[in-house]
């Protein structure tokens, strides 16, 4: 039962609603393929390092997916999806406006801000008013996301949007030997999968499924785009991952057997790059990859199959003895070298400059999280009945669960049945300890904010940043129906 082609249908994901490829012997398209493919673009580059402002519209648009219908969509300063923010430690003056019907916010996932300027539920924006932080960044070199964050409306408004990427640089890439010319050779992939009905009209209709489950797609979209393939030099690229899907967890990895060298966690540079096999990445994990075209042969970055997907997930257990009978994995994106475009790089750096978390020292309180799916209580906004809690409390904004001193370092030990679900802090950054009594998996080694919990994740959680009772931070589960169906809870750190 092992396939070759992959089609839209329950388990697996396509490439593209009604695009089919001739597989040859390996995991990808051919090369004569490829060149027929559309090529992949980047968001625009919204550059804040000379001017150390920000502009950010919330828009209404209009989207044509797959060349049928178009579909209803929002976006910041455009369509769909939102520029790449690129910024540097300093002063940061945003001004974010709103022009929808609704409500909106900007949360800067990632950004380690005081919760006056974090973005969350607690600081909406409504329709035609703006909101203008004063922002002050402080941190490491990272990839890190943006997205709306009003509660019982993140999922939707994710979904049909409202999304993008930042990056922070402190301009020494090159002293790292890392690719860094955006768009050529330092790639920015943001991750969703799609449904779509028979016009080509991008859907989101909840059943009780998608409410317990989360929401996924079948069609994958990279950027924005379907079916399209990447263009890069004959070197060494960067490909900077954001998993922007409200639910779907990606295990990355590249077809025959060439590695994927990690380069950045959540909250920036490893040591040493850590050549991987598998990459895998929850709703709203990022990292950063190397990997070497420089023998000029085409590249099918694949995934492996959600395993929360069905009823797999369900029973959680089984379902690595169903992949080992049944491939479900898919094309992500294929990459194919452009021998117009100059490389830069063209061999592995060793020195990355990073350093792994070392937290061990003076520990605060010990707090323990149980991510709960119980099937009564709960209301999402859709009306459905989810059950879905931390604690056994649902979500409840009048309510701050948590006070924690600032500069603490405490230890978070997150529980999940039934899911896996990847946990998110705001304003705080944290060392994985152990994962279900092991080591830590690769990607999880260095800073992170956001981890996957199957059973059981140690944490040691820093707090250097401040947040009030009105504007509190939010720890929460990622798959954003589970988020907006009550599987948060809100601190204040002072």
């Amino acid at each position: 039962m092992r396939r070759r082609n992959f089609l839209a249908g329950a388990g697996t994901l396509a490439v593209a609603a009604g695009v089919g490829y001739a597989w040859s012997g390996d995991r990808g398209p051919k090369i004569n393929e490829i060149s027929g493919m559309p090529r992949l673009t980047m968001p625009p580059l919204l550059d804040t390092i000379e001017t150390g402002k920000l502009e950010l519209v919330a828009l209404p648009g209009r989207t044509d997916f797959l060349g049928k219908e178009v579909t209803p969509t929002i976006g910041f300063n455009q369509p769909y999806l939102g520029p790449t923010i690129r910024m540097r430690n300093g002063p940061l003056a945003a001004n974010v406006r709103n022009e929808l019907d609704w409500q909106v916010s900007v949360h800067w996932h990632g950004l380690m801000v005081p919760g006056e300027h974090d973005g969350g539920p607690h600081l909406p924006i409504s329709p035609g008013k703006q909101w203008q932080p004063d922002m002050e960044i402080r941190q490491a070199p990272a990839t890190a996301f943006y997205h709306t964050h009003i509660h019982e409306r993140t999922a939707v408004d994710v979904y049909a949007g409202l999304a993008g990427a930042l990056q922070i640089t402190d301009g020494r890439d090159d002293e790292r030997g890392l690719p860094s010319n955006y768009g050529v050779d330092d790639l920015t992939l943001v991750l969703q999968d799609r449904r779509f009905d028979s016009q080509g009209r991008m859907t989101y209709d909840l059943s009780m499924m998608d409410v317990m489950h989360g929401f996924t797609g079948d069609t994958m979209l990279v950027n924005g785009q379907v079916g399209a393939a990447a263009a890069v030099p004959k070197g060494v690229v960067r490909l900077r991952f954001v998993n922007g899907s409200n639910a779907r967890i990606y295990s990355l990895f590249a077809d025959a057997g060439r590695p994927l060298h990690l380069i950045a966690t959540d909250g920036g540079f490893l040591p040493a790059p850590v050549a991987l096999e598998i990459l895998r990445l929850a709703p709203g994990e990022r990292a950063e990859v190397l990997v070497d075209l420089s023998d000029g042969r085409p590249v099918t970055l694949m995934s492996g199959g959600d395993p929360n997907e069905g009823a797999i997930g369900m029973v959680g257990r089984v379902r690595g003895i169903i992949d080992q009978i049944m491939d479900r994995s898919f094309v992500v994106l294929p990459l194919a070298v452009d021998d117009r475009l100059s490389p830069r790089i063209t061999e592995m750096p060793r020195d990355l400059g990073g350093k792994l978390p070392k937290l061990n020292g003076s520990v605060g309180n010990t707090r323990r999280f149980s991510l709960d799916m119980g099937m009564g209580g709960g209301m999402m906004g859709t009306g459905m009945m989810g059950g879905l809690a931390i604690n056994g409390r649902a979500f409840d904004m009048q309510r701050i669960d948590l006070e924690v001193r600032r500069g603490a370092v405490e230890r978070w030990i997150v529980g999940s049945s039934m899911l896996a679900h990847p946990f998110h802090i705001h304003g705080a950054v944290f060392q994985v300890v152990r994962e279900n009594g092991r080591d830590p998996r690769p990607e999880n080694r260095g800073w992170k904010d956001t981890v996957l919990v199957e059973n059981e994740t140690e944490l040691l959680v820093r707090f250097n940043h401040t947040a009030s009772r009105e504007t509190p931070y939010m720890y929460h589960c990622h798959i954003l129906e589970h988020e907006d169906g009550g599987m948060m809870g809100q601190f204040t750190v002072g």
